[in-house]
């Protein structure tokens, strides 16, 4: 779930202005509920949010929003914005990993206020990316104490997204011998198939943990290291999420 657009590439990509916002995604600019909704649904203007990330550095740089069969709603209808950091002075590469913020919500009732921040690797320099994991996030449901609810989410997840920041460029100058990468892996292995005793009773091996599926994956620092043992998927029946060591069960996804 991410927004394709120019204003989003890694090579040129620029900050959206309000008045593209607004011709994009109109439904971003609704400050109360639609028509449809009862007294206690709690609108959440997104433009009151994306004000505030941007405060803190966090720019719009694509935005889509729900097409609608209801001609009335689509002021008020179901949005995405994605959101970065812009630094002048970051050059990023096809492989690189970029933390980006998600926001989606709507004041129809066709999706609740949803705040993640994630990992992604740039793919193309066009825009295109796979996430690699999820940092935090919030969902806030319209109703009840909706302001309280989604400033203390918001500044959670934001304030996820800027440890996160440091942490490519910190662990890829970290690095690992393959005693340490083994631990590593041993670690992993233990958090993800151990009981409550740390035993593991698994044919899956720590050292298969360490298998690159990626061309790009075959250097030894710690931020490798991380991508290679998260993306263990397939062929160990496992799945990374969230998280630093939480893994599930494949056919636990949802």
């Amino acid at each position: 779930m991410t927004v394709y657009a120019h204003t989003a590439r890694f090579d040129h990509g620029r900050a959206l202005t309000e008045d593209e916002l607004r011709r994009l995604a109109p439904s971003i600019f609704a400050t109360s509920a639609h028509e449809s909704r009862s007294d206690r649904f709690q609108p959440i203007p997104t433009i009151d949010i994306l004000r505030g990330l941007m405060d803190e550095g966090f720019m719009p740089v694509g935005a889509k929003q729900a097409r609608t069969r209801d001609e009335s709603k689509s002021d008020f209808t179901k949005h995405l914005i994605r959101l970065r950091r812009l630094d002048d002075d970051q050059k990023y590469s096809v492989g690189d990993t970029v933390c980006e913020i998600l926001l989606k919500n709507a004041n129809d009732g066709t999706s609740a206020y949803d705040l993640m921040a994630g990992l992604f690797r740039v793919c193309c320099l066009n825009s295109l990316v796979t996430q690699t994991s999820t940092l935090d996030s919030v969902k806030v449901r319209h109703s009840g104490d909706v302001a309280g609810k989604v400033i203390e989410g918001t500044y959670r997840v934001m304030g996820e997204a800027e440890k996160a920041l440091v942490a490519p460029a910190d662990w890829s100058g970290l690095s690992l011998g393959s005693d340490e990468r083994y631990a590593f892996a041993e670690a992993a292995h233990v958090l993800r198939f151990g009981d409550a005793e740390g035993e593991t009773n698994t044919s899956v091996k720590p050292e298969q943990l360490l298998e690159p599926r990626r061309r790009d994956d075959r250097n030894n620092d710690l931020w490798t290291t991380f991508n290679v043992v998260q993306l263990c998927r397939a062929q160990h029946n496992c799945a990374y999420v969230e998280r630093v060591f939480m893994w599930i069960p494949a056919e636990g996804r949802h």
